[in-house]
């Protein structure tokens, strides 16, 4: 177990490196000028080199690339153009923001996905496998925004039960959780019901049935177990995804998570602040990743024997 955990880590490490050269030289190429923009073009040339000069932009790249590394390990990922707050205080302000949007998105999506993909496969061929994953091909197949919209119609608007946008208690993330966690859910029964399947056919399944075993106990000690090792692939994925930030989902709620952030920086050419947030990105789909390789090694221990002989 040791040392499957090890090698992962190692290979996150040199991942989480490679990263850090793309999201910098990935906003080294991006049109326009940050320092007309922030300056809006009132400023005379002379103004410009010097602003320029003050935020380090005048220096060679690998110099650039060298200061941002250090800025990393330090913690300091530089100040914003034009908040000039700085963006590690900006991004762990948001990250708390997204991270309970995708706390209350992911558990909506589970329970509900889950949930639906035992359910069609235990009764597969019958109405409710029908009907249930016709709804889930309706739930992948909707925008996020759509259902965002339309739900913030209906019961925001048309049935004024819960709040259309903002922050500030756990009933403003309602709508949103749901809005973010349908296409997600739906993907989950879909995955669910296949797994299940697959293994609801194997041997020792039958056995198990055909020695008396409680048919619920042959379903989540047996069966689903064994089914895991998908879904939770998928999971972890979709769990990366919302850490992540959705960037319309926020836009749509007004909700100044990461994704937010993103869109803001962008339109803004705010280089640190759109450098950290695509770093945080980066990291988080990195971390999600390695936890899930972990688990595999809990959830089926012929993964970490076969990866210790290698």
């Amino acid at each position: 177990m040791g040392k499957y955990i090890l090698k992962r880590l190692g290979q996150t490490l040199l991942v989480l490196f490679a990263i850090s050269i793309i999201v910098f030289l990935l906003m080294n190429v991006l049109p326009g000028d940050p320092v007309a923009l922030m300056l809006e073009k009132r400023a005379d040339p002379a103004t410009v080199e010097q602003v320029r000069h003050s935020l380090g932009l005048d220096k060679p790249l690998f110099q650039q690339y060298w200061d941002f590394l250090v800025g990393i390990f330090h913690g300091d990922l530089g100040t914003s153009y034009f908040t000039k707050e700085p963006v590690m205080a900006t991004l762990t302000r948001s990250f708390f923001i997204t991270l309970q949007l995708a706390a209350c998105s992911f558990v909506f999506a589970v329970i509900i996905g889950v949930t639906c993909g035992m359910l069609a496969a235990i009764y597969r061929g019958k109405a409710l496998d029908s009907t249930l994953m016709t709804l889930s091909i309706v739930g992948i197949s909707a925008p996020s925004f759509w259902v965002a919209i339309i739900l913030q119609i209906i019961f925001g608007l048309q049935l004024d039960l819960l709040p259309i946008s903002g922050f500030s208690s756990p009933i403003y993330f309602i709508l949103p959780s749901i809005a973010l966690g349908t296409r997600y859910a739906a993907s989950i029964a879909r995955i669910t019901r296949t797994s299940m399947l697959d293994v609801i056919g194997q041997d020792y399944i039958r056995t198990a049935r055909a020695k008396g075993v409680k048919e619920s106990v042959v379903m989540w000690k047996h069966a689903f177990k064994n089914a895991l090792i998908p879904i939770v692939t998928l999971l972890g994925t979709q769990l990366g995804y919302m850490l992540g930030g959705s960037m319309l989902i926020e836009k749509v709620f007004t909700i100044p998570g990461i994704g937010n952030v993103l869109v803001t920086s962008l339109n803004n050419r705010d280089l640190p602040l759109l450098r950290g947030a695509m770093l945080y990105v980066a990291v988080a789909f990195v971390l999600v990743n390695l936890l899930v390789d972990i688990s595999y090694a809990f959830i089926d221990p012929r993964i970490r024997v076969t990866e210790g002989k290698k």
